[in-house]
């Protein structure tokens, strides 16, 4: 079995679906191996882990199970601990990550993958509900894409949405290259507030209008940022406190995830089968950067697969907590 410092390797120079597929097992085995919350949880399930010889018969381990236990895959200490928005009284994930510089590795990657070399772009971010508490992974990826940049111009937006109009229009007669990321209510606050034509203009949607705003379809919040900053399309990402990687999405809420990752579907009635491309179900996810906490996630999202490394999605399960997380003993 290979080590992590090997796994690391491999999984940094991941160019094909064998490579992906090789690297996913030797990954499985390791966590296996190292990830106690994640054998238990396997071993209540009757699963011989010998039996696993393709992604498609790993277990993806419930998501909820990060609210609830520590999911590590390594001893010792963790470098920064990652933890999700809840309301008072909930239950919040936590995400204990042994390796800052792998994080950085995954999202800067992830961000090249999709949109070229950081160093051209303006970084603009509108995420005041993130920047309102300790311990978003989201806030820690912006803040490092902002100084990535490199640009005087590049930095975070409270609720100064004059500032932002101010210095979009500023940009906009520059011709820079400008990414603004937002949450999806901060957006729409702007858009009812200003207009701009900046059609060359990247504004990505991170989500977040729970307990801020009436939740409204993406269709029509991504019809109304359209219209109130002069693009064709609305980028969205879509990542979590529980994972290291990122996909992106270019318009129509289609989105496209690094060689590092997959997108797998699950039967809804049935969370441990798998069904075809095209079909609603729920969204498992591969994350082989997230080698110290579990790269196999069953999250609460349906959505379906389509071609190309391409997948959508449609909404969230009504139950809070995924079906098989009471096979493991607390």
């Amino acid at each position: 079995m290979l080590n992590s410092l090997q796994l690391k390797q491999k999984i940094s120079h991941i160019q094909n679906e064998y490579d992906f597929n090789t690297t996913a097992i030797e990954v499985f085995y390791y966590q296996y191996n190292n990830n106690l919350i994640y054998q238990q949880w396997i071993n209540n399930l009757g699963i011989n882990p010998k039996d696993i010889t393709t992604v498609e018969d790993i277990p993806f381990m419930p998501i909820s199970l990060f609210k609830s236990h520590k999911i590590k895959s390594f001893e010792g200490n963790s470098e920064i601990i990652f933890q999700s928005s809840g309301t008072t009284g909930n239950q919040t994930s936590k995400h204990y990550v042994k390796s800052i510089a792998l994080y950085r590795e995954s999202y800067k990657r992830a961000f090249k993958y999709m949109y070229g070399n950081i160093e051209q772009y303006t970084i603009l971010a509108l995420l005041p509900s993130y920047l309102e508490r300790e311990g978003s992974s989201l806030i820690f990826m912006t803040e490092d894409l902002i100084k990535s940049s490199k640009d005087s111009h590049s930095g975070f937006y409270l609720y100064n949405y004059l500032d932002l109009h101010n210095i979009l229009n500023k940009l906009s007669e520059q011709n820079k290259k400008v990414l603004l990321l937002g949450v999806s209510f901060a957006l729409l606050e702007f858009a009812e507030n200003y207009n701009i034509n900046y059609k060359d203009l990247i504004v990505m949607e991170t989500g977040g209008m729970k307990g801020k705003r009436k939740e409204i379809l993406r269709q029509e919040l991504h019809s109304i940022l359209q219209k109130s900053f002069g693009v064709k399309q609305i980028h969205s990402e879509y990542g979590m406190t529980e994972l290291m990687s990122q996909a992106y999405s270019n318009g129509n809420g289609i989105f496209e995830y690094p060689p590092w990752m997959k997108i797998l579907i699950r039967d809804p009635n049935d969370p441990l089968s798998l069904i075809a491309k095209g079909k609603t179900g729920g969204i498992n996810v591969v994350d082989l950067y997230n080698l110290y906490s579990c790269s196999f996630i069953a999250t609460q999202d349906l959505g379906k697969l389509l071609e190309n490394n391409r997948f959508e999605i449609l909404g969230r399960f009504d139950n809070s907590d995924i079906r098989g997380c009471n096979l493991l003993v607390s």
